[in-house]
Formats: structure tokens, C-alpha cells, sequence
């Protein structure tokens, strides 16, 4: 059993509670929210509220119990997939914005591993039945390059290049405001915030080093077309650094700017460019893709307002 603490924060009017929580929980759906209020498992300022209609206001104490994990059969799911790469040891897909990587409360179908699970005979056992192949991920409102394990020999080969910081990993983003410098690195530790345990945070106490080098493509007005190249590889790193300096990406629903001009699902974020040592050639390989349409369609409205 896990115990979420939130203090509601940026809210201008009293918000539905339901509605709160599917946004600032952003790998849990507001069904399974919704599931957890009529259960009793969501109090606000200590008292247990009955309604998902129930309106938190600013500064109130939210307190989610979520229960122990089912016990899962995960079933295989024709999901259709983009697959950029594939071996014997290896794939490499390009993830769609809103998909879950992993199965997780609320989530346990329509997921990348139960399209996986339907496209590959074998995948890697190392991460349990839960994340079968999964050797990184990223967040389900990021889009872009993952690489998959076939076998737990593949699996462990390229968690110690991960370890090692040794794979490329350049990711596009769009955050709001215009950044003077033409390139920087961001040498900051992140940990886990100290009241949402969702969030992570630049801080001193119980981190570890992150590191991310940014470099500046296109200017606009009021936003930035930037690059960003991993060192290290946080949880929400990206998002955590670009927010530290001042710079959050656009859409981003918990270290952004919480009123947006644009109908977003989620950060404009693109996992862009993967490369890493084959783990039985031992050769390089390196992939690249496109920007999707939905990160064209921002910059598009962006260029129509700068």
C-alpha cells in the first residue's frame, strides 16, 4: 500500500477533485481516481470525501491510498507500433505522446509492453512481469526512441551502457520563454520533492547528479526550439532542469505553466535521436526520427504568434 501526499498549489478557482488529481497524476487515470474517491481512499485536510464532484481549493491536503498492485496476467494486445529497429537481441520503437510504456494503477492495458507482447515471441525477463523488455523509459505524454531487450543477455548489456551514461539520448523540446544563451549544461542533483511525491526536485537532500546540455535551435517571441542531450538519465530530468532555470517546457501539467494558450495533452517533448553499442556486434548503432505532428502543429501556432 503507498500513501500520495499533495498540497494543491496554481489553482485560481476551487477545482473538482477528480479533475485535480488527473492532472497532477499524470501516469494514473482519472478512471482509477475516480475508483479510488468512491472507495474511500481519498481524503482532503484528513476527512475522506464521497464525490468525485467534491472542489479541492489552494493550499488543501490531498491524501491518496493507492492498494497493493493486482496480480496481473498481462495480455497481448494488437496495438499497432512503430518499430524502427529490429533483431534477434534488440528493438528500437518510436512511442506516440499519450502511451503508457508500463503497465501502472489505472493503466494495465493499452500499453507499450501488451503491444509488445503481442509483436515479439521473446523479451527480456530482467524487469519482472510488469516491465518484460523495458530497460529505460520515458514518461506517457513524452514521445520518441526507446530501445527494447529480446533476451536478459541484451537486457544487461545495455542497462550497464546506461549505467555508464555512455548511450545518446537527444531529445527537441519547446519551453516557454527566450533563452539568451545559444547552448549551457545544467549541473544540477534532483530528488524526490518534499510534499509531491509525484514531482521531483533540484535539491541537496537525497539526490543524485543530474546533468543535461541544452542547446538553442530557433527563437520565437515568447518560446524556445531547444535541443537537449542526456548525461545522466533522472526521472523527469529534462522537465526538472528546464523548469530550475526558468525555462519549463511548454505543456507540461506539473512543472509547466499551468494556464496554456494551446489544447495540450501533455509536455512537447521528443525523444529524437538513440544510439548505443550493439550487444552482439559490438558495433555503434545510432536512430533518428521525426519530429510527430502534434510537436510540428505547436511550433506552427508559435510561429503565427511570434
Amino acid at each position: 500500500m503507498e500513501v500520495i501526499r499533495l498540497l494543491v498549489e496554481d489553482i485560481v478557482e476551487p477545482t473538482r477533485v477528480d479533475l485535480y488529481l488527473s492532472r497532477e497524476l499524470n501516469d494514473i487515470s482519472r478512471s482509477y481516481i475516480q475508483k479510488l474517491i468512491k472507495s474511500g481512499k481519498v481524503k482532503v485536510n484528513g476527512e475522506v470525501i464521497e464525490s468525485k464532484k467534491y472542489k479541492v481549493n489552494e493550499n488543501d491536503e490531498i491524501h491518496i491510498t493507492i492498494p497493493e498492485p493486482e496480480k496481473l496476467k498481462l495480455e497481448p494486445e494488437n496495438i499497432p507500433i512503430d518499430i524502427v529497429y529490429e533483431d534477434d537481441d534488440v528493438l528500437v520503437v518510436n512511442k506516440p505522446q499519450g502511451m503508457v510504456v508500463h503497465p501502472a494503477p489505472g493503466h494495465y492495458s493499452k500499453t507499450l509492453v501488451n503491444a509488445l507482447l503481442y509483436h515479439c515471441n521473446n523479451l527480456s525477463s530482467i524487469n519482472g512481469i510488469i516491465r518484460p523488455g523495458i530497460v529505460h523509459r520515458i514518461d506517457k505524454d513524452t514521445s520518441g526512441l526507446l530501445m527494447i531487450a529480446k533476451n536478459d543477455r541484451a537486457h544487461n548489456f545495455l542497462a550497464k551502457q546506461l549505467k555508464e551514461h555512455s548511450i545518446t539520448r537527444i531529445y527537441m523540446a519547446v519551453v516557454h520563454g527566450k533563452i539568451k544563451e545559444d547552448s549551457g549544461t545544467i549541473d544540477a542533483p534532483i530528488g524526490r520533492h518534499p510534499v509531491n511525491r509525484l514531482k521531483w526536485t533540484v535539491t541537496e537532500n537525497n539526490s543524485k547528479r543530474a546533468v543535461t546540455h541544452f542547446e538553442v535551435v530557433k527563437r520565437y517571441k515568447n518560446y524556445t526550439l531547444v535541443k537537449l542531450k542526456l548525461e545522466t538519465g533522472r526521472t523527469h530530468q529534462i522537465r526538472v532542469h528546464m523548469s530550475y532555470i526558468g525555462y519549463p517546457l511548454v505543456g507540461d501539467p506539473l512543472y509547466g505553466i499551468k494556464k496554456e494558450k494551446f489544447n495540450l495533452k501533455g509536455q512537447v517533448l521528443h525523444a529524437k535521436k538513440l544510439g548505443f553499442i550493439h550487444p552482439s556486434t559490438l558495433e555503434y548503432i545510432e536512430f533518428d526520427s521525426q519530429l510527430p505532428t502534434y510537436f510540428k502543429e505547436i511550433l506552427r501556432k508559435i510561429e503565427l504568434i511570434s
